[in-house]
């Protein structure tokens, strides 16, 4: 049962939630006025919060917030025992806002998936896995189960040999990232050696399988364009083996600075940040073997984790948002070298920001070729191969969702969209009666309301449900 002091904690974080103070923003305020608070009271705080945005349209207004926050934790309790006990149909009225509908074709499965807490996932460093799991206890190789496409990633080290049956990353039809781990501790990894020493950084699956799908070789150069923080820099930067050069922009120069702090304390020193609006200037006369547009987004992959977007995000954001990122794919093409490789990447899985951008893309660029997502690396041992070396990845039309986070990249954005995650005032958590549920999300969810697409072999989804991680899409061309 949560005690007392959690549930007031929990009670005043809701109280501070506005539109210019989002719930995770006022999580990490209360956190911060109580540095005293033990790991295990921090994440009993964490998680009754974001249980009551999970669990919002569960919560009955009338009650205090305090009874308020009770209810949602036991709602938790009760769906981690037992999923099965909530049925998908509540879940689908319920769980997300009815406008996804016309976006994203539902299934139990990602619904069953959005419940649930999130996992912490850890890039390591190249070579430094074994000892990053040793030092910190608690870890798990990754081994997510995909099985609506051919997915694999060529992901051990160089010089690795294949696994042998019966050792980890062995088992068949699993996809094996050799610097990805499952963390599952209690420790404040900020505060541990292997974390200021830069062995490991915390990022999300899906943003991990970004940097692979990008799959950059010793030597070349990169452009991170929508790099933020620099998550996927960095890891571009490591795959890259600190040769050659990654270019990191972004619009925001507090942004750059952590970037800056984090490469130095990753030892990363094959980068070079600039600011860059998103506009058509670009921040550089140089021209690249490769270019990542990691795009601003709805962030709708990322409700597992960030269950207040649910409530804050609108379709007027969504189609807003598909003029930024189609304008972003427009404006660096000029960037790329001939046979240079374009990777675009939303951790949203809305159509109108996936398939719809991919395909006018296309379209409006026959100097591009579509190409498959994750290519066959031509120095890497690969794990669990499909039958051909360079399987295009089989999309499944018109169904997602997914750090890759909203950036702070938005070279028009709207005045109707105060920030990429747009955050109402919600304190009272107000209740609304669960709208009645379409045929065709009955509980089996037979069918789905969004008619099927061609599939394309250069863009894949990343689904919650099946990576265990944020949702993810992507897509990848090459210059002719």
């Amino acid at each position: 049962m949560i005690d007392s002091a959690t549930l007031n904690r929990a009670a005043h974080v809701l109280r501070r939630v506005t539109g210019d103070m989002p719930a995770d923003a006022a999580l990490r305020a209360e956190l911060a006025a109580n540095r005293r608070l033990r790991p295990d009271e921090r994440r009993a705080v964490t998680r009754a919060v974001f249980a009551c945005y999970r669990w919002r349209q569960w919560l009955d207004p009338r009650e205090s917030l305090q009874n308020q926050v009770a209810a949602a934790v036991a709602w938790q309790e009760r769906f981690d025992q037992n999923p099965a006990s909530i049925k998908p149909a509540a879940l689908a009225a319920r769980a997300v806002p009815a406008w996804l509908r016309a976006e994203f074709a539902i299934s139990p499965e990602y619904l069953r998936q959005l419940q649930r807490e999130p996992t912490l996932w850890l890039r390591t460093r190249t070579g430094q896995t074994d000892a990053v799991a040793r030092a910190l206890g608690d870890c798990a190789a990754a081994a997510p189960k995909i099985s609506s496409f051919e997915f694999w990633v060529s992901s051990l080290e160089p010089g690795t040999p294949n696994p042998k049956p019966g050792t980890r990353n062995s088992e068949p039809g699993t996809t094996f990232l050799a610097t990805a781990l499952r963390y599952t501790g209690s420790r404040d990894l900020f505060r541990t050696e292997a974390f200021q020493a830069g062995l490991f950084e915390i990022q999300d699956l899906a943003s991990q399988l970004v940097g692979h799908a990008c799959a950059p070789q010793p030597g070349e150069m990169w452009w991170d364009a929508c790099a933020g923080e620099g998550g996927k820099t960095l890891h571009l930067a490591d795959l890259m083996q600190n040769k050659g050069l990654v270019w990191a922009t972004d619009r925001s120069a507090r942004r750059l600075t952590l970037l800056q702090r984090r490469a130095a304390r990753a030892q990363v020193f094959n980068y070079r940040s600039a600011m860059w609006d998103g506009s058509a200037q670009l921040p550089a006369r140089t021209r690249f073997d490769g270019i990542l547009i990691d795009a601003p987004c709805s962030g709708v992959g990322t409700w597992q984790r960030n269950p207040h977007a649910r409530w804050t995000t609108t379709l007027d954001d969504v189609h807003e948002l598909a003029v930024i990122q189609r304008l972003l794919l427009e404006h660096v093409v000029p960037a790329l070298k001939p046979g240079g490789r374009l990777v675009y990447s939303v951790c949203t899985l809305t159509r109108s920001e996936t398939t719809d951008i991919a395909e006018s893309f296309t379209a409006a660029h026959p100097e591009l070729e579509p190409v498959p997502v994750f290519p066959a690396p031509p120095s890497t041992s690969i794990a669990n191969p499909p039958s051909s070396p360079a399987a295009p990845l089989r999309d499944e039309p018109r169904r997602r969702l997914g750090e890759g986070g909203p950036h702070s990249l938005t070279p028009s954005l709207p005045s109707s969209l105060p920030s990429l995650f747009p955050f109402s005032p919600t304190p009272s958590l107000p209740h609304s009666p669960p709208p009645s549920v379409p045929h065709s999300l009955s509980p089996s969810l037979p069918h789905s309301p969004i008619p099927s697409l061609p599939s394309l072999p250069s863009s894949a989804f990343l689904l919650p449900h099946e990576l265990d991680a944020n949702g993810m899409f992507l897509a990848a061309w090459k210059k002719r």
